[in-house]
């Protein structure tokens, strides 16, 4: 008996939702590379490359930029986890799905948390978030850049000299933007920014690349855990509430892709790969040009909506341009529709969460994906049926 399942064989789908998306051919052959020693000379230089090419796509100097094995929430989860201390203040902007999923974390880690509530798909102003600040003096500020649920993008210039003139450390979900986006962390003086490669980055998940400034490694190194009772230079006294995963220890990770080189855990080869080959094609193509590739499919899947007489939903200022939502028209099966263009057109399009299920689909063109005639496939599938079902 060769096989109990049978050799895998997937579809070959287009996918045109909020994400994963369909992974680039040249991120897929890195991925095919051979494996290495985790200590070997050749695995820690491409180390250091995935560190200096991540650097520019994050559009920093930040010394610790580097990856976080697992998917995007992995990355979301080991900023907060060692970003937050048992009892700290934590302020959120809650708008969406996933400014909620911050708050859930938060909780999980003993946080006191504080938040701006809005309508989903509304963004706070520079003037909530002050007052915020003002009013509650968190340890930690918390965001979404582009929330996906909303397809909406968060804006963040001056939110982070406005954390930093209150005393609070800010963090950022880049996740759906990373790549995509014009993300500026070093403009935008953000503490922690993390990713993924399933979105923007046009790779699968399973990665998460995280950028640290040196204002939030301090802190974090704060939080070293003294091993065994033996204190050690690098290690501190204990007088910090030590970070409580081992898994997502930031100050751990960053050692392991420090020169020191201390073992955590065994690096996810292929991810690394992938994650590397996803940062070279995004810096081959040019950041700018990037951006303004997404822009233009972007508006190319909003115009070709508005084209088949569909409303969008959300505001043209804040919409990310890298994901659209539009209303399902009245009288219209929106989860039927879905299935017929994934079976009879091999294309996903998305459903949506919360308040917003089954009221609008997300349509994304990102990544690889991020082509006109992706887009125009895509509509012409969307209008025909439409039209059928009608």
């Amino acid at each position: 008996m060769s096989s109990f399942f049978g050799e895998i064989n997937p579809p070959q789908r287009l996918l045109m939702g909020p994400g994963p998306i369909n992974v680039h051919p040249r991120v897929l052959r890195a991925m095919g590379a051979d494996m290495l020693g985790q200590f070997d000379p050749e695995m820690t230089d491409y180390m250091n490359q995935t560190m200096a090419l991540y650097r520019r796509v994050f559009m920093t100097e930040n010394r610790w930029t580097f990856l976080i094995d697992g998917s995007a929430r992995a990355g979301i989860e080991a900023a907060l986890t060692s970003l937050i201390e048992p009892g700290a203040k934590v302020l959120l902007i809650r708008s969406g799905r996933f400014g909620m999923l911050l708050g859930e974390i938060a909780e999980r880690l003993g946080a006191e948390i504080a938040t701006i509530d809005l309508e989903w798909g509304q963004v706070a102003t520079l003037d909530q978030i002050e007052a915020a600040l003002a009013e509650h003096r968190p340890a930690v500020f918390a965001a979404i850049h582009g929330d996906t649920s909303t397809t909406t993008a968060q804006p963040l210039e001056g939110v982070g000299a406005l954390c930093r003139r209150y005393g609070a450390l800010s963090y950022v979900d880049a996740t759906a933007t990373l790549g995509g986006m014009p993300v500026r962390t070093d403009e935008w003086q953000i503490d922690v920014v993390s990713a993924g490669l399933q979105k923007c980055m046009g790779g699968p998940p399973g990665s998460a690349p995280i950028t640290i400034s040196d204002r939030a490694a301090e802190f974090i190194f704060s939080r070293r855990k003294v091993e065994s009772g033996i204190r050690r230079d690098d290690i501190s006294d204990g007088t910090r509430p030590f970070i409580r995963s081992n898994y997502f220890d930031l100050a751990m990770v960053m050692d392991y892709w420090s020169e020191k080189r201390l073992n955590h855990h065994t690096e996810a080869t292929s991810m690394l790969y992938a994650a590397r080959e996803c940062a070279r094609l995004v810096l081959e193509e040019g950041l700018e040009n990037r951006f303004a590739r997404h822009v233009a499919a972007g508006k190319a899947m909003s115009e070709g909506l508005r084209g088949l007489g569909l409303t969008l939903y959300g505001q043209d200022a804040y919409r990310m341009s890298n994901v659209t939502g539009v209303y399902i028209p009245e009288g219209i099966d929106g989860e039927r529709v879905r299935a017929r263009m994934r079976d009879e057109y091999q294309i996903e399009i998305g459903t949506a969460f919360g308040p917003l299920v089954g009221k609008i689909w997300r349509l994304g063109a990102m990544g690889y994906n991020a082509e006109q005639h992706k887009v125009r496939l895509t509509l012409a599938a969307l209008k025909a049926v439409l039209e059928s079902e009608a």
